[in-house]
């Protein structure tokens, strides 16, 4: 597939952060989208499909976790709510030896995902259907991961009860979010030492074209999950650990 002017920014873009992308990899990323704009005129998985936006606003987004984590050490992602795939998929795309879980509460995204996954041709990707709450409590998921991930799900102090289940004792826990997240993080700081983790950095990026701004919030496990954690589906957003 020839390359045209989208596909070379992206990966100008992306060369520019020491992360550089084959052919295969490249055509991935075509694939994902054409699969994202057809599925999502039957369900709602996106209000962003217009392809330049899409390789900007979710693939670029996705991909800067990157910038700032260091994924030749990564051998394990959990995406929390990750929705039509995001940030999960991408950074599976750009490294391939990531063993990966998706974990979603609906049903036909995570059809959408398991068809995205056979369409990719990726392999270690286990697409899970159910609440967060509930999935970190299952033993094969709990304290496992290197990394656990979700993008624009919830406020932190929910998150981090819905996430931090989930990475191992010396793993990380990065949420991406839009907008200065002092205030949330302050809010945080109780349930990050209930969950007996610590704020360990916020990073910042700038999206090319508008400018828009994204922080990343990490946070690192110190030790296992308490064993009250994560409380019953539904209760951590309905009642947010608070001091």
């Amino acid at each position: 597939m020839e390359t045209d002017g989208l596909q070379s920014r992206f990966v100008e873009l992306l060369q520019k952060r020491d992360i550089h992308i084959t052919e295969n990899q490249l055509n991935q990323f075509e694939t994902y989208y054409r699969e994202l704009v057809v599925w999502n005129a039957n369900m709602n998985l996106t209000g962003i499909t217009k392809r330049e936006e899409v390789y900007i606003k979710h693939f670029y987004d996705s991909s800067s976790l990157a910038f700032f984590i260091p994924f030749g050490k990564i051998s394990s992602l959990a995406d929390i709510g990750s929705g039509a795939g995001f940030p999960g998929i991408p950074l599976k795309i750009l490294y391939p030896h990531i063993k990966l879980v998706i974990v979603d509460s609906l049903n036909k995204r995570i059809q959408f995902l398991e068809h995205l996954v056979q369409a990719l041709k990726l392999s270690d990707v286990n697409c899970v259907h159910g609440r967060a709450e509930d999935i970190g409590l299952l033993p094969q998921y709990r304290d496992s991961f290197d990394l656990v991930t979700a993008r624009a799900v919830a406020r932190l102090n929910i998150l981090n009860e819905l996430c931090l289940p989930f990475a191992k004792v010396g793993g990380f826990f990065a949420s991406m979010k839009g907008a200065d997240p002092a205030e949330e993080i302050n809010e945080a700081e109780f349930s990050a030492c209930q969950l007996n983790s610590r704020l360990f950095k916020v990073s910042f990026v700038e999206l090319p074209g508008d400018q828009s701004k994204r922080h990343l919030v990490i946070y690192e496990k110190l030790k296992a999950t308490p064993k009250k954690y994560p409380r019953k589906a539904g209760i951590p957003s309905k009642n947010p650990l608070r001091a």
